[in-house]
């Protein structure tokens, strides 16, 4: 008769998951310790997940990088790195992804407060139901300007007519990826991010969590305007080359009305021995065509400073202030609780 079993021929108890969060920071001193705390609070009741919160300053200038190492010195999950100057949100994001190796899954959302912590655990619950992108979209965003709610949405519908890639109307830069999701995205050498359109571009099956923005919780906001129209240009001329084709039919376009104009000026001469007066119209006309010219060139020019800047291959990013080391020192364990193919 065999024996009974023992308590040491019992299975191993899977290992927690390995979850990296990856929080970009541009001068957000005053909000990013009141950040962090909410944000250590939700791990708190996450016993199931071995958390590391990797903040990665963007070149701040107001502090937030010495209150991000006081943090670090506090907290064991912290880990902290910085760029040379500023280089932009979308390629903190890459940073952020590239020096999460190791997870199996990776949170990236931003320290400002307008992303909640709180909607992490959904996150995960949806990871661990099967889906290998999550993203978190928001319905409102509470004192947001009758401006920004029309140039958000304008952005949505503008991007979605112009590229195959379609993007879900109000996702922000807040989501989940799997391990596989995240090696995908951090092996891509583009110059140029959109990250919400390359974390669209590349697949898998995905899920999404609505959640309502609060209002900022203090500092301003980093995209003005004028940011929000560069990261506009970027996403479209990034995904879409339906521009140069719209370029070429309108082209074609006005040659067949110079053609048409023509046409009705040969036949006013020739017919009716009637030429056609007008200077001052001819000159328009001109002006019109010319202008046009310009933008069609301007337009094309942006597709090939992309691809210039592309050729240079210059790192995407400087770190003056590298990780310490990996987000986790022990080996990964192969038993590991988490989502499927992560």
């Amino acid at each position: 008769m065999d024996p009974s079993p023992t308590a040491s021929d019992a299975p191993p108890a899977p290992q927690p998951a390995r979850l990296a969060i990856v929080c970009p920071c541009f001068n957000e001193a005053p909000t990013v310790a009141r950040f962090h705390a909410e944000l250590a609070s939700v791990l708190r009741g996450l016993p199931e997940v071995d958390a590391r919160v990797l903040f990665v300053d963007d070149g701040s200038s107001d502090g937030t990088l010495e209150v991000l190492e006081g943090l670090a010195r506090q907290d064991p999950q912290v880990a902290v790195t910085a760029f040379s100057r500023n280089f932009g949100h979308q390629v903190a994001v890459s940073a952020g992804l590239e020096l999460s190796a190791g997870a199996d899954a990776v949170v990236v959302l931003d320290s400002d407060l307008q992303h909640p912590p709180a909607v992490i655990p959904e996150l995960l619950a949806r990871w661990r139901a099967g889906a290998e992108v999550v993203l978190a979209v928001r319905k409102r965003t509470q004192g947001a300007s009758l401006l920004k709610r029309a140039s958000s949405a304008g952005f949505y519908k503008l991007f979605n007519r112009l590229s195959e890639t379609k993007i879900r109307e109000g996702a922000a830069d807040f989501y989940l990826l799997s391990g596989r999701v995240r090696e995908v995205l951090a092996s891509m050498p583009e110059r140029s991010r959109f990250m919400r359109g390359l974390v669209a571009w590349v697949g898998f099956r995905r899920d999404h969590v609505e959640f309502d923005a609060p209002e900022r919780a203090g500092g301003e906001s980093k995209y003005t305007l004028r940011r929000m129209l560069s990261m506009a240009l970027d996403a479209v001329f990034s995904f879409s080359v339906t521009p140069i084709r719209l370029a070429t039919r309108a082209g074609l376009g006005v040659v067949l009305l110079g053609g048409a104009y023509l046409a009705y000026v040969l036949v006013r001469y020739f017919v009716y021995e009637d030429l056609v007066q007008g200077w001052a119209s001819l000159i328009s006309v001109t002006m019109i065509l010319g202008g046009a010219q310009l933008m069609f060139i301007g337009l094309i020019g942006e597709y090939v400073a992309r691809g210039y800047s592309e050729s240079k291959a210059r790192p995407l990013y400087v770190l003056a202030r590298p990780l310490a080391g990996p987000l986790w020192t022990s080996p990964p364990a192969a038993d590991r609780a988490h989502g499927p193919h992560a």
